[in-house]
């Protein structure tokens, strides 16, 4: 099955967003899950479970100062 899903971790502070992405991509065979994020921390963990998950990152920096994660497989 493929989804689409978001995660919106923005305002939550490490791991919580991690636990949010994990939970999502457990849920997830196959498809996209956004995730915004709006700490460095945030960005780099999360990125760093769904490479180590086998999902593609694509990382897109918002104008407001948070960042879009798209993560794919």
């Amino acid at each position: 099955m493929i989804d689409e899903k978001t995660v919106d971790a923005r305002g939550l502070n490490c791991p919580e967003p991690v636990m949010l992405v994990r939970k999502a991509i457990q849920e997830t065979n196959k498809g996209t899950i956004n995730v915004l994020v709006d700490s460095g921390t945030a960005r780099e963990n999360v990125s760093r479970l769904a490479k180590n998950s086998g999902w593609a990152v694509t990382i897109n920096d918002q104008p407001d100062g948070s960042y879009s994660i798209v993560i794919k497989k």
